[in-house]
Parts: structure tokens; sequence; C-alpha cells
């Protein structure tokens, strides 16, 4: 007998159906699973006997052949082991069902039958809406995740007999439901805050200019002097995630496999943080079959590179294109995939290889342009701002004034955002000043007299690019914005110059 069972795979970042039939037929007692498996997947056959056998179930008997379409697309992971135990019981009349077509069916089975956690299950869950699917079964621990999906019916299956039961209307299950809003307002105080840090003043306004515009920026001074502290709490001040934000974020996360069982939604902003030691896989994706690496982990949130020349030359040079395009394409003999990638960098680094000023270092010039130089001129390009950090004064530590805090820098913050997003409501893919395009800038980014000669006089004096003078554009309309202004004059985009100064002093 034939039957048909309804699943789902992972490619990228978004899910296709994978129909799962199963033929039982006559001849030696052998299970024959075809459609390009993976090992993982081959596995299945020897779990999914066991699980049928320690459920209750009869042993099938004859050639079962189970096949994965579509055929020419490669299958990987534990995560059809449900619907091959589903698509076999049927197949052999021990289970009588008209409801497969309604569901899609995800999930690892354990030898005693148990359903297990599997990853990708959101984007699943999306693919199933589309197909116009009332249901999907999934493990009690990632039913919280797909039930952030409206419109879809979500039944978390503990076992395969209760998953058997359920589809033959013998066991109830209660669809799990999700209030959406209140998972955003579950976030609760934050457990840093920039009131912590003690002086600073002017880096804390870069740091606030960089999240109201979404600009890259570069923390440059000695250690011990906060720049990984204030790096971090670069995400207390940056708007809420909107809820299509919060999708996307979700599902990359949900693919790699780093959401805590049972979470349904990641609410806040991403902050990663990876080590100098980084391959080019591990930042930007990759092995045999690409996955997401860090800078798409860091979708919608901060990308903190700290000591960032040490990090590898080849590793800083994939940044380019994320950078600059909001997305990292890698190609691989498996195939080609492309990644989200819209992230804040924030990059620290020493002003010198023993750390110290270069007026105090005992580093020759020579060593100390070496040192610079594993950071390319296209890659400083691309960062808006490069802000000098400098020691904290003995009477700024012992002070017992508090300044503002997370809350307050996050409402301008948002207000700025907020001018944005009505700025540009008819371009959906300009979601910050950072974002804007060469139309945007002629639209929204014209100078009066005195301010043009101002830039074309900073333009020759420190010889900047034409992708720095985009830069310094784009600076100038977030500090107008902050300032609520809708025309962008000269004590603006001298605020903006003065944050692309220090790498020409610095690497000259």
């Amino acid at each position: 007998m034939l039957s048909k069972v309804c699943s789902a795979a992972v490619n990228g970042i978004e899910a296709y159906p994978v129909e799962v039939e199963v033929n039982a037929g006559f001849g030696d007692t052998l299970i024959v699973i075809v459609g390009l498996p993976d090992a993982a997947v081959k596995e299945s056959r020897d779990r999914v006997m066991t699980a049928l056998i320690n459920s209750g179930f009869k042993f099938t008997l004859g050639r079962t052949t189970i096949n994965l379409a579509p055929a020419d697309v490669k299958k990987e992971g534990p995560s059809f082991d449900l619907p091959i135990a589903i698509g076999m019981l049927a197949a052999s009349e021990q289970l009588e069902t008209d409801q497969l077509d309604n569901y899609v069916m995800v999930g690892e089975l354990a030898l005693n039958g148990a359903v297990r956690s599997v990853k990708g299950v959101l984007p699943i869950a999306l693919s199933a809406r589309q197909q116009g699917k009332i249901g999907i079964l999934v493990p009690p621990e990632n039913a919280a995740e797909a039930a952030v999906v409206a419109g879809l019916k979500v039944f978390p299956v503990r076992n395969l007999r209760e998953a058997a039961g359920f589809l033959e209307g013998e066991t109830p299950i209660a669809p799990v439901t999700i209030d959406i809003a209140g998972l955003f307002g579950a976030n609760g105080d934050e457990e840093i805050d920039f009131a912590e840090v003690k002086g600073q003043e002017n880096v804390k306004r870069a740091l606030e200019i960089a999240a109201a515009g979404g600009h890259n920026i570069l923390l440059i001074g000695p250690p011990g002097t906060g720049k990984s502290m204030l790096a971090k709490r670069l995400a207390t001040i940056l708007p809420p995630l909107t809820l299509e934000e919060a999708l996307e974020t979700t599902k990359i996360h949900s693919i790699v496999g780093l959401l805590a069982p049972g979470q349904a939604l990641i609410t806040r902003r991403p902050f990663r943080a990876p080590h100098h030691t980084a391959s080019d896989a591990g930042l930007l994706g990759g092995n045999i079959n690409p996955t997401p690496g860090e800078i798409s982990l860091a979708h919608h949130g901060v990308l903190f590179l700290d000591e960032l020349p040490e990090f590898k030359r080849s590793v800083l040079e994939t940044l380019r294109q994320p950078l600059e395009e909001g997305h990292v394409t890698i190609s691989r003999a498996a195939g080609t995939m492309t990644f989200p990638s819209q992230f804040m960098l924030v990059a620290a680094m020493n002003p010198t290889p023993d750390g110290k000023m270069a007026s105090e270092s005992r580093c020759s010039p020579r060593e100390i342009q070496t040192y610079l130089g594993r950071i390319s001129g296209p890659l400083l390009d691309r960062i808006d701002l490069h802000v000098e950090v400098p020691a904290v004064k003995f009477r700024e530590i012992a002070s017992e004034r508090m300044g503002e805090t997370s809350a307050q820098v996050r409402d301008r913050v948002v207000a700025a955002r907020a001018r944005q997003q009505e700025r540009f409501r008819s371009r959906p893919k300009v979601t910050c000043n950072a974002r804007m395009g060469t139309r945007d800038l002629k639209t929204w980014c014209a100078l009066d007299e005195p301010a043009m000669e101002l830039l074309k006089f900073a333009m020759a004096d420190l010889n900047l690019s034409a992708r720095a003078y985009d830069r310094v554009l784009k600076v100038a309309r977030t500090i107008a914005d902050l300032a609520n202004s809708e025309s962008i004059i000269g004590d603006h985009v001298s605020e903006a110059i003065q944050y692309r100064s220090l790498d020409r002093q610095i690497w000259t």
C-alpha cells in the first residue's frame, strides 16, 4: 500500500515542502530510503523501526521503499523520523486516517518512540501556512516557536503513539497559542545600562549617533578605557525589534539551533562577539552545506569585533560585501546560499601593538604601521564613525554622579528612527540612514553653501575617499535627525567630519 505524508526541509533560511512517500510491498524484508538522503536521514531507518516496535506497533514485513520528494535536493538531519514513521504505519494499514494531507510533520524519534526537538521549525511552520495546511505536528520543545505563525494550528506530540492517536481522532491535543505582544512586553529591565559607564561622554554621543542611524563604529583606545563596556551597552539603546525583524532573526537562530527549549521568539536585538581566532566560515557562514555564520546571527543586531587587527586579514575582508549590501552570498559545491546580514558593526582596537597611544608607545613607527595596516582602507571606509576612547580620569571614576540611563538615550534614538521611517516610507528596503543609496543622498542630504564648503575643505585636507564622502553625509543626516532638524547645517557636517578624521591622523 502507498501512503503520503507532508513534511518540510530548510534550504538557506527558507523552508520548502517535502513529500514523504512510503510504499509497503512484497519481497524480502528491507527498508530503502531514496531522495538524496544524508547519513542522518539514512539512519532514520533504524531509529524508526525500533521506535515503532517499542511503541507497540507491528514490524513491517516485505520491501518498504521511502521516497523524499523532490528527489533532486539533498535532505539533511533527523527531522524526517516522525513523518517516515507515520507513513510506514499508514502504508502497513496500522493507521487509518484521511488527515495526512492536512498537516505538516517534523520531529526526531528516540528509540522508545519519544519525539525530540529539531532545528528550523519556524521557517517550516511559515512554509506550512503558505501551503494552506491546517496545522503542524512538532516536538513539544518546538511548539512555542511554531506558534508565533498566525493562522496555523500547532500540535505538540510527545511520542509516536500520541501522534498516531491524534491523526486517527482518538487522542485530542490542544493547539498551542502564544501571546506575541506579551513576549515583547516581557523583556524587562536590561542587565547592563549606559548609566554604569563613568565619563566618556564623547564616546556615548558617538554611540547614540550610531544607534540612531544604524551606522558602523570603530572605537580606538588603550586597554582599560571601557571600549568593550561601551560596545556591550550599545544594544540597550537600539530601537525595539519589530515583529517582522523578530521573525527574521528567530528564523536564523532556529536553523542554527540556538533557540532555547520552549523559546518562541527572539525579542531583543542580538549581540554577537566572535573571538579574533574565528575563521572565514565561522564569521561568514559556510561548511560543505552552507549555514549562517556570526554576521547572519547578528542580523538586526550588533556584531562586536574586539581587537580588530588581531583578526585574520582574509576574515576582515569578507565583511566588505555584507557591510555594503546587507546580505552575504556563499557558493559551495552543494549550492549557493544567500543569508541576510543587516547588522551594526562595532569594532574596538588598540592604537599600537603594546596598547599605548602612539605618543607614549615604545614600538617603532614601522611596527605601528604594520599593526594598523592589518585593517585595509576599503574596510575602514565602510565604518562610518571612528572614535578615540581616552583613559578615564580619576575624578570621573570616583564621582558618584550617574550619567543618562539607556532608556533616556533610547527614547531619542527611537524618535530619530521614527523620522527616518517616515522619510523612507516609500522605500521599504531603506530601514535607516546608513542604508541610503546614491539617489536617497541627493534627495535627503542636500547641503547649503557654507556646509558644502566645509565638506569640500575636509575632503581635500583629510584625503577622504568618495565612499567616505557618502558616509559623512549619512552621519550628518542622522545628527540632524537627533536634533529634530529637517535641514543639514554646518554644525551637523562639522560633527560628522570629526568622526572621520581620527583614522587619517593615526594611519598617516
